[in-house]
């Protein structure tokens, strides 16, 4: 119910006014079955805006962490997650990416959408990093089709460093799904796994008119805050 609350009553609201969201490629997106949502990453509200646009509930994974605070401030952030479609995962010991795993396909098996940012974190200077390979490994797994997602004019709406949201046209753009169940026997190989990532990360590259850079987004950000 949150949810909702969440979408069309409390942020809807507001995000439409001051974003004024423009969708193409909708006829992209089912209408019911498993479906994983990839798309870049600029900024915080890249989020909110997907769940805005995207009419069928959206689920992400988030670590734990932000759904265990105390007092008021942790059960405001713990209702804001989870209103926004995130879901707890214990990221904690080895292997600590398998529980975001696990979670997504219990999204996937449900026949709900699992929305993904394959750069694993935000862009460090709006161009688009190497993708993980977990979004492809249960895509491969489960049979459900990835469809691309891009945004345009969130880091002007949302700056990165800053908590403040500016008035800015906001544009999402679905891609075609993308049908990786000609590699089913291949899942867990890993040239295969990392191929289809690739694949997905070429996708968003041509739909977002982004620079590619080979490396992944955390080693860049953990360089650049060496040489500072």
């Amino acid at each position: 119910m949150w949810y909702w609350i969440f979408k069309y009553v409390l942020i809807g609201p507001v995000l439409r006014v001051l974003g004024r969201p423009r969708i193409e490629g909708a006829h992209n997106l089912p209408s019911n079955g498993p479906v994983i949502l990839a798309g870049n990453h600029l900024t915080v509200v890249d989020s909110f805006f997907l769940v805005l646009v995207v009419p069928r509930r959206i689920k992400f994974v988030a670590k734990s962490e932000y759904f265990s605070g105390h007092g008021i401030k942790g059960r405001l952030i713990r209702w804001f997650y989870t209103s926004a479609g995130q879901v707890p995962i214990d990221r904690s010991g080895s292997g600590a990416g398998e529980p975001a795993l696990e979670a997504a396909r219990k999204i996937l098996s449900d026949n709900g959408i699992w929305a993904i940012y394959p750069e694993g974190t935000r862009s460090p200077d709006g161009r688009l990093y190497k993708g993980k390979t977990g979004m492809a490994r249960v895509a491969l797994e489960v049979g459900a089709p990835v469809i691309p997602v891009v945004m345009f004019g969130t880091e002007k709406f949302n700056p990165v460093g800053t908590r403040r949201w500016h008035p800015s046209k906001i544009v999402v753009k679905f891609g075609a799904p993308l049908d990786f169940s000609r590699y089913s026997e291949h899942a867990t190989h890993r040239a295969v796994v990392r191929s289809a990532t690739d694949e997905v990360m070429y996708s968003l590259m041509k739909m977002s008119g982004q620079e590619y850079v080979d490396i992944y987004a955390a080693a860049a950000k953990a360089t650049s805050s060496k040489n500072m």
